[in-house]
């Protein structure tokens, strides 16, 4: 429901140790961006959109975020570089460090919830120092009704303070700034960084650990949409991979675009109530959907604009990870409310800078787990001298910086949920063809999204069911022909016209994932192994 009403309801931070503020509780997303303006926090583009700068870090700082190591965690957390541990003693300490810092401010406060699925709602209270950070919390979490607020109790509470600076060596930290969860206290500190994103990963990192442990429902970092005979779809995907533009479909619902529930009544729902996408490059005639989200009541993140408020997309002399969030009803064709049923097809998509990968490929249940612990996907790494190597990136579930678990555990739930719905698995490379990076060309979106719907709607597997190729090094069963798209772009060897190269390339990459996954070995099972590279 879209809900801009102004509450009159006032509130007192004493209880969080944050005395004397001057509350604003509540504020339409109008009243933020008014306020943006005129504390020279942001501009108006021309189309009424707020533009801020998020200042030092234009990203998520992923060294910075820890995790409160006490009963409920230190035997439950997979602990290493990706959830480091804080000392509670050391925590209590800087909450009350940051409650005095916001003490005597004004402060922007707002109730909302998590997860659309009545049965997993998720209270939440933002406190923001900065109004922007506010608007964004209105946009990224779901709006409660006015009567949902007049009793509102919230759960989890997220404290966020850029403009307060942690020193390292008293307060634990790794250096000024910090993103911290307490299972225990139910509080996300976050100080020392304006990157919104930061809000917003928090909760999903906490619920990534909320829904297996207590709720047996396995959380996803994907997007979902649901077709017109109510078949849901799932797409998993690291940055940059296509996650966004490809649930974002005219001809299909979007439930969400970033992370979602998939529950034992095999439901699937989204966490959150806006999306928060990429922008580079961004146009109307690619991404229409998203390009026309863009209005007032969005927010874009270190965005370069002219003196007519025209935003140059393509400018990345801020940061290549410029953003917008805005609230899901400024997409026309959503599913309301954000829950969809029954899912058939799971897409994990990778940008394959080496150009070795199908651009679509149908794998096993030991396969799709196998790719799912693996989450890869290349960086493209260019150097002025024009010498470009793309590198293997893996993040375990297409998620890891967000996953409090060993990552075999939600590839297990994966698993069985996969077998026990019957759904089809498809790896779909969004990246390169006809050669790596710097030889090849980047996949065509519409030839990726003719074969993603022609994987939806059966044909691909009518056309193929006999007949898919069984490639080589990867063991994936490619196709030979999809309606719509070109036969010779479906076989990554041919576009090449360099058979010696593409199998060296292959096998280098082969064994790349095989390093990678020496770190799960001994937690995953002979089916799992069996979904590894041939050679």
């Amino acid at each position: 429901m879209v809900n801009h009403t102004h509450t009159t309801k006032t509130i007192s931070l004493d209880t969080y140790g944050i005395k004397n503020a001057q509350v604003r509780y509540q504020l339409s997303p109008d009243e933020l961006q008014e306020l943006t303006i005129s504390k020279g926090q942001g501009q108006e583009t021309s189309s009424g959109t707020l533009a801020v700068r998020t200042g030092e870090f234009t990203g998520r700082s992923p060294q910075d975020r820890f995790i409160v190591k006490d009963d409920i965690t230190k035997d439950r957390i997979w602990w290493g570089n990706i959830n480091i541990p804080f000392e509670p003693d050391a925590f209590d300490k800087l909450y009350d460090k940051v409650t005095n810092y916001l003490s005597g401010k004004e402060v922007f406060v707002r109730d909302s919830y998590a997860c659309a699925d009545e049965d997993y709602k998720l209270n939440i209270r933002v406190v923001n120092e900065y109004p922007w950070s506010n608007m964004f919390a209105y946009n990224m979490f779901l709006r409660p009704t006015e009567d949902e607020l007049k009793d509102f109790s919230p759960e989890w509470t997220v404290i966020n303070a850029p403009g307060f600076m942690a020193d390292a060596e008293v307060d634990g930290t790794r250096q000024h700034n910090f993103a911290i969860l307490n299972f225990s206290k139910k509080i996300a500190l976050i100080g020392g960084t304006g990157y919104t994103g930061e809000i917003k990963k928090g909760i999903f990192s906490a619920l990534n650990f909320i829904l297996p442990v207590y709720k047996n429902t396995l959380p996803m970092h994907c997007s979902a949409n649901v077709g017109k005979d109510g078949d849901t779809a799932i797409f998993f995907g690291l940055s940059g991979t296509g996650k966004t533009t490809l649930s974002t479909d005219p001809d299909r619902s979007l439930i969400g675009d970033d992370e979602h529930g998939w529950t034992n009544e095999n439901t699937v729902f989204n966490f959150e109530g806006g999306c928060y996408a990429k922008v580079i490059n961004l146009s109307r005639e690619q991404e229409p959907e998203i390009y026309d989200a863009i209005k007032k009541g969005a927010i874009l993140e270190n965005i370069v604009m002219n003196d007519d408020g025209e935003v140059d997309f393509a400018n990345t002399s801020i940061t290549q990870n410029t953003r917008v969030s805005y609230p899901i009803h400024h997409i026309d064709n959503i599913r309301v409310p954000s829950i969809g049923k029954n899912p058939k097809n799971i897409f994990f998509l990778t940008a394959d800078a080496f150009g070795v990968l199908p651009p679509i490929s149908k794998l096993t249940p030991g396969q799709a787990a196998y790719h799912f612990i693996s989450g890869y996907t290349a960086k493209v790494a260019g150097t002025e001298a024009g010498i470009d190597e793309p590198l293997p990136s893996f993040s375990a579930c297409f998620g890891a910086p967000f996953m409090p678990l060993h990552p075999t555990k939600y590839a297990e739930m994966l698993s069985k949920k996969m077998q026990e719905a019957g759904v089809n698995v498809w790896l779909v490379n969004t990246g390169w063809t006809g050669g790596p990076y710097g030889v090849g060309s980047r996949m065509k979106l519409k030839y990726t999204r003719a074969m993603i719907s022609a994987a939806m709607n059966g044909s691909l597997e009518a056309a193929n069911k006999d007949n898919y190729h069984i490639h080589s090094v990867f063991g994936v069963k490619q196709p030979r022909t999809c309606p719509n798209v070109p036969t010779e772009v479906l076989s990554p060897r041919s576009t090449w016209n360099n058979d010696e190269g593409y199998y060296k390339t292959a096998a280098k990459l082969s064994q790349s994932f095989r390093d990678n996954f020496k770190q799960f070995e001994e937690f995953a099972n002979a089916e799992i192994m069996a979904g590894a590279p041939l050679k």
